[in-house]
Formats: C-alpha cells, structure tokens, sequence
C-alpha cells in the first residue's frame, strides 16, 4: 500500500501580505506596477542581522518561509529538503558580473559567486535548522515547483521520508528584470492600469516570492489537504489542453464534474491566455474558476504561490472574492486542479484533495 502525501503546514512569503494573516484580507491587486515586489516579513525575527546582511533576498524569504510551514505544521526537524527555482539568486549573479565589469575582472570576492547558485536557499535552510538528509534543488523553468512536488511525493509514496519540506522561491534582479522587458516576457512600462484577466497587450506582470510546504505521510488534525497527484509536460497545443486534463483526472478516478474549483495560471500575456481561458468558458464553465498572478506576480515558480492559496480554500473552506474569475460557487471544495503553463510551455497539472 503506497503512502498518501499529506500537506501539513504552509508558509508563504509573497507581494501580499500572506503572513500574520487569515487568508488574503488585506491583498489587494495593484494595477500601476508590471514588476511587484515581495512584502517583507520581520527578518531579524528568524535569521541574525548579522547573518541577514550577507543574504540574497531569495535565501531570506526561503528561510522565513519554511520557517513558517514548519511552526505550522509543529514539526521541529524535516527529512529531506526540496526546493525549485527557476533563477535562484539572480541578485548574487548580477552583481558578481557587475564587478567583473567594474573591476577589470581584477581583485574580485568570491562572495557574491559563492551565493549566486540555485541551491544556495535549500543549503541555508539546512544549515540552519542542521539537516543533513537529502538536499535537492530543480531548476526547470516554470515547472521547478513541480519537479520538486513529484520528487518529494515519490519519497514519500516509497517510505523513504516521512516528512518533506518543498518550496519554490524566485527573486527579482535588477537587471534581469530590464533584459525581460526588452524581449517581451514582462510589460513594456509606462502601459499601466496593468489588469491580468481584460489584458490585450503580450508579456505579464512580473512578481517573485517564497512558498515551502510540510508534506508528511501522515494526516493530522491540522492537515491542510491530500496531494494527490502532479504531471507535467513540455508542449501542448491549446487544443490538446482539455484532452490531456481529462485523462490526468481519468487516472485519478476522477471527471471535470468532480473538480469544485479550477486554478489558473493567467498573467496578463495575452499571446497565451487562450490555454486558460478555453478551458474556463467551455468545459470548467460549471465549475468555479480562480487566479492568482494579478496578486502574486509572474515568475518561474508563482504556482507555489497557487498551490499555498489551494491549500488554505480546502482548509478554510472559502474563497476570497479577490481570486474569484467567475462568480460559480459550491457549497463545498473537496477537489481542486492547478494548471500553470509559461508562454505555452511547462504545463504542469496538480490535484489536491480535502
């Protein structure tokens, strides 16, 4: 009998405020900025201002973060650390490459080097809390979360850890952030209102954020949800889209009527939205459709954002008006569906349960 994947506790660092809070009162969509950034929680609360000044941005939140899944789900140690990022520390790298820049590629400090690898989150987080299980990180595009999703869920299916901790953290860098508005992946500025579901115009409205996730092979009383499943895939056409969600929930046991609310990855790219909104006016019609980059932004790993906000409905029972793409209801959410894809590519789907 394969273990079932428990999510027990959550911890989310984001361009809200999802921290000291019930769940996403006082968000709110800004419409005048295409790059938001993070709100930042009390560092000096979990990390020494002395330790806190030599961190990139990522590594701090990803600290806070699965601090705050792990208080959650009152566990004091994790078995294993997985954790996706699509850039990693982009801050570090750049200003490891200004200063070869500036400085003639002479009398250069490792530091920013040493700190600007994708795995440098995952590293602090175990050096702090002094694990020394296995430590992994995915850096696959817009489905990193997810590649850490399965590893974490496979662990757990085959008895190999009893307790997971999985989060997906990306940071904005400067200049990172200009190269994406001169090819189009982020909104030409000085374009506002900036509004994700009525947008016209290409590129997203660019964000970053930390979410890490307790799973555990065990229900308690603070159980968020089941994880039941997560599958990606490279390239799809829009037309192939529904087909490949059936036959995902077909191996679940389950049927489009049975998913009481669907999430969707909708940035504000109007070159791509048709993969989501196909599926919202047609065959989710019925169902309650929610999004949740007009809150979170868009970057490689914003469906953790998701996967965090689907967590708190099955827990909470109750969908913030301000997620809300329909006005479906149901009187209960038993089953959710996240589907995310990024300019059409790294689909990824992942089904929770109440």
């Amino acid at each position: 009998m394969t273990k079932k994947t428990y999510i027990n506790g959550v911890g989310c660092i984001s361009t809200q405020k999802t921290f000291d809070t019930v769940f996403l009162e006082e968000a709110n969509v800004n419409h005048d900025e295409n790059v938001l950034a993070i709100v930042p929680p009390a560092y000096k609360e979990y990390i020494s201002p002395a330790a806190s000044r030599r961190m990139a941005k990522g590594v701090k939140n990803g600290i806070v973060a699965s601090a705050l899944a792990m208080k959650d789900a009152n566990v004091e140690s994790v078995d294993a650390i997985i954790t996706g990022t699509g850039l990693g520390c982009i801050e570090d790298s750049e200003k490891f490459l200004k200063s070869i820049l500036d400085n003639k590629e002479e009398f250069l400090t490792p530091t920013s080097f040493i700190q600007s690898t994708h795995n440098t989150v995952g590293a602090q987080i175990a050096l702090l809390q002094q694990c020394k299980g296995y430590n992994f990180t995915y850096v696959n595009g817009a489905v990193s979360f997810e590649s850490a999703l399965i590893d974490a869920k496979m662990q757990i299916e085959e008895d190999e850890a009893n307790s997971i901790l999985v989060g997906g953290v990306d940071e904005n860098g400067d200049y990172t952030t200009a190269l994406f508005k001169l090819n189009g992946r982020i909104k030409a500025d000085n374009t506002a209102p900036y509004d994700v579901l009525t947008s016209k115009t290409s590129g997203a409205v660019y964000g970053e954020g930390a979410s890490f996730f307790v799973l555990e092979n065990e229900k308690k009383d603070n159980t968020y949800a089941e994880l039941l499943d997560v599958s990606i895939i490279n390239t799809l056409e829009v037309n192939e889209v529904e087909s490949e969600i059936k036959s995902f929930l077909k191996s679940n046991h389950l049927e489009i009527s049975d998913i009481d609310a669907l999430v969707l990855g909708f940035d504000g790219n109007a070159n791509f939205e048709n993969y989501y909104r196909n599926l919202a006016e047609n065959a989710f019609a019925q169902t309650p459709v929610l999004y949740y980059k007009h809150l979170s932004g868009e970057y490689d790993t914003a469906s953790a954002f998701a996967f965090w906000m689907a967590s708190k409905i099955l827990k909470t029972q109750e969908v913030p008006e301000i997620v809300k793409v329909n006005s479906v209801t149901k009187p209960a959410y038993k089953t959710i569906l996240l589907y995310n894809q990024l300019s059409g590519k790294n689909h990824s789907f992942t089904l929770l349960s109440k």
